[in-house]
């Protein structure tokens, strides 16, 4: 019997399980590259070279340590670029007949690896994803009893306790409360100095990947150059602990701040590493909560960095594999307006966005704040078409898979699943970006207006967003006063406002915004 252990390009760890008890002398390793993968959404350039550099050294590093590795490069001859049909050319030219996968982070690679089940002389084995923290199953149990899917924080409270991480002895949170959210929400401090980032050396293999990402995919959003990622374990642990040493003292303090011309601040830049198994989720919780016991970083900053990873990332991975397929066509809002060209391009007045999405094109990065709060915030207000909305987040960062990229978009950036996932829509004024950035000193626009040519464009459509789905989030407990506020406007207001929300959303069809 020969075993074909099939490796993705997100599932790049030692330690994943379709190699545990991996028989190095007969078991057959395979990695590909496909250009269905590749494009299937139009993929960032860097992200495509990021994940191929990190696939090859991967498959480079497996090979040293003395697996049989069978790896298919993008160029090569006979590569047909599809998963399902590489796997299929391995099992005729290998004599396949037993396939071992890790379960995947889409639901429509988990369907091509069940099709293979379909194959009576084939023996088919998807095995769990090792490197989260809750299985499936898990979260189905904790759900037992449960009217309905409770908030991240609880489920963050049980994956605290579960793996002891900023826990007392007696089972209390250390400092006495679970989050330290409230103490996260300052603006950026002129006074602070913001640490430089990582520039790792480039190896042969980054060097031919960037030459073959130019040449195949030239017409993919994106600036390939400079080329900054890490494409190893080892170059993944040095962003970490330069994270850890140089920039969580101040993370939870500026997380939600923006800055033009600042696409990182005090972020960590591993979620790409971590999403693609080149760092694992336990051993960065646990760096970062020695962290605070040797006192580098306050408490603040280390629950807030260890919620989005212990509490969120593992919580939005569950609840879309407990929801799919079914949770990918909800459209809560019903909305329907195309994707406006300024996400691609960035070209627009509005300088908040036109920086988020700069960022974007540049570093196939945004932080989260920005992700959520400008480019996520003005798709919900100005209803844009959630499919086309997803596909955007998926391709342009690279840090995305559907896993997680669905959740945070659906749910979270534009409440299309109707408050699975959020409490309420995230939706604001310019006055929340005003506040939190300086993107607004050099705009067009004037955050302090609501009509006119200068009237920032968030202000009118925020409160179009708050009437028209009135019927839909009217009786939502933390939208109560905000209907309050609006019922308070004269009849005259309230025309003008809508009246100036229209005008937005014809420059914003005619990409004159």
């Amino acid at each position: 019997m020969t075993t074909l252990r099939f490796i993705l390009g997100d599932q790049l760890s030692s330690d994943i399980s379709a190699l545990s008890d991996c028989n190095k002398q007969t078991d057959i390793v395979m990695l590909a590259e496909v250009m269905s993968e590749a494009n299937y959404v139009k993929h960032h350039k860097k992200k495509i070279a990021f994940l191929f550099s990190a696939m090859r050294h991967f498959a480079e590093q497996l090979a040293q340590d003395g697996y049989r590795v069978n790896y298919v490069k993008i160029d090569d001859n006979h590569n047909t670029n599809t998963l399902e049909t590489e796997i299929n050319r391995a099992i005729k030219l290998l004599n396949i007949n037993q396939l071992i996968f890790t379960e995947p982070g889409e639901w429509r690679v988990l369907s091509m690896m069940q099709s293979f089940q379909k194959n009576q002389d084939i023996s088919v084995e998807i095995r769990g994803d090792n490197r989260f923290l809750c299985s499936g199953l898990e979260f189905k149990t904790w759900l037992e009893g449960k009217k309905k899917i409770p908030r991240m924080e609880q489920f963050y409270h049980m994956m605290r306790q579960k793996h002891h991480i900023l826990m007392n002895q007696d089972g209390t949170p250390v400092g006495g409360a679970w989050n330290y959210d409230k103490e996260n929400r300052k603006p950026f401090d002129k006074k602070s100095t913001i640490p430089k980032r990582i520039f790792h050396k480039k190896s042969a293999i980054v060097k031919q990947v960037l030459e073959l990402v130019e040449q195949k995919f030239p017409n993919h959003f994106g600036q390939l150059l400079p080329f900054h990622y890490a494409t190893t374990h080892q170059q993944a642990w040095l962003e970490l602990e330069h994270f850890i040493y140089e920039c969580l003292p101040y993370f939870g303090d500026y997380q939600d701040a923006m800055l033009a011309g600042e696409p990182y601040l005090y972020h960590s830049l591993i979620s790409s590493y971590l999403n693609a198994g080149l760092l694992q989720p336990l051993e960065i919780c646990l760096m970062a909560q020695q962290a605070y016991y040797d006192g580098v970083a306050p408490l603040n900053c280390v629950e807030g960095f260890i919620r989005q990873i212990l509490g969120w990332r593992e919580f939005v991975r569950c609840i879309y594999w407990h929801l799919m397929p079914d949770y990918a066509n909800h459209n809560f809002f019903e909305t329907n307006r195309p994707l406006p060209q300024l996400y691609w391009t960035g070209q627009t007045k509005m300088n908040c966005l036109s920086e988020a999405v700069q960022h974007t094109i540049q570093h196939a990065y945004s932080h989260h704040i920005q992700r959520l709060m400008v480019t996520g915030n003005f798709a919900l207000i100005a209803g844009l078409d959630v499919k086309q909305v997803q596909e955007w987040y998926l391709a342009v960062y690279s840090d995305a898979y559907e896993w997680v990229e669905m959740p945070n978009t659906l749910g979270m950036a534009l409440y299309g699943d109707g408050g699975v996932v959020a409490s309420k829509p995230y939706a604001s004024s310019g006055q929340y970006i005003h506040k939190m950035s300086n993107f607004c000193n050099n705009c067009f626009y004037n955050p302090k207006e609501m009509i006119g040519e200068k009237a920032c464009p968030f202000n009118a459509l925020y409160w179009d967003f708050i009437v028209r789905n009135e019927q839909k989030i009217g009786k939502n407990q933390r939208m109560t006063m905000m209907y309050k506020v609006w019922g308070k406007f004269s009849d005259i207001k309230k025309q003008q406002i809508r009246e100036q929300a229209n005008k937005h959303f014809t420059a914003l069809e005619n990409n004159i915004i």
